[in-house]
């Protein structure tokens, strides 16, 4: 069974998956400034399409609500009139509409449309390194499955090998991973808050046969890589030909045969 994967922009991605529509961490607003805190995250590029072009979805995967390059303004709308959101649990005191918070390596089921389930399981992400929890604020990563379904893993904003290799050990093997890379570094702190790309290349190498969708790799000033040098960097590891790049507004489909199951 195949999955369709779509690039909304920055964290943003449309995957349809045993008949469900799926969206990652909701970004709509255009071009500007974003405060939070005593911080400012400058959005340089909008959205591909507009929430009323995306339409309706059957749920909304919130890595985390406490960034507003993961969840912003017209994102709160969505997530607002989505029918459901999973998300951490303190999202899920925060944020309005029907939030399910999930603690890692618990897992809720949504129905399909053929009458069987998809299973989504909540997996830890550490944005940062170690020691960042306190003050990056809990984040998670998703793994879906299914019977009949390729596994999909998104890893929210991760920036630990270790975390990646426990995924594989728990839910593995993954077919199809969207690994949020980017590189992100803010003034604040000398460190990157997600995968750079050298990480995603050696990610994916611990993800085995999966193809790997990078996101959340454009779109924001504290992005300091982008999709070139995802690229490059997976041509260094010789791993080209499990990378399937999207720009925003280009969408692939995936197959379970590219994956594990060839």
């Amino acid at each position: 069974m195949s999955v369709r994967v779509e690039l909304i922009g920055g964290p943003t991605a449309l995957i349809e998956l045993g008949g469900l529509r799926i969206l990652t961490d909701p970004t709509f607003d255009p071009p500007g400034d974003h405060a939070f805190g005593q911080r400012v995250l400058v959005k340089t590029a909008g959205p591909s399409r507009s929430p009323e072009e995306v339409g309706p979805v059957d749920l909304v995967l919130l890595s985390h609500d406490q960034h507003p390059d993961n969840l912003d303004d017209r994102g709160r709308a969505f997530v607002r009139d989505a029918p459901l959101t999973v998300s951490t649990t303190a999202a899920a005191e925060r944020v309005e509409g029907e939030v399910r918070g999930l603690g890692p390596w618990t897992h809720l089921t949504v129905p399909r449309p053929d009458g069987s389930e998809l299973r989504v399981h909540a997996v830890p992400a550490q944005h940062g390194p170690d020691g960042m929890d306190a003050s990056s604020g809990p984040v998670l990563g998703f793994v879906l499955a299914g019977d009949g379904l390729p596994t999909v893993y998104v890893s929210g904003d991760n920036a630990s090998l270790r975390v990646v290799e426990e995924v594989v050990e728990n839910l593995g093997p993954i077919d199809i991973a969207l690994l949020f890379a980017g590189a992100a570094r803010t003034a604040r702190l000398d460190a990157f808050l997600t995968l750079t790309a050298d990480k995603a290349a050696r990610a994916a190498a611990l993800l085995g046969g999966a193809v790997i969708v990078p996101v959340h790799c454009e779109g924001w000033a504290h992005f300091t890589q982008g999709q070139d040098e995802v690229g490059a960097a997976f041509a260094a590891h010789g791993l080209t030909d499990r990378l399937r790049m999207l720009r925003p507004g280009e969408s692939a489909e995936l197959h379970e045969s590219e994956g594990h199951r060839e």
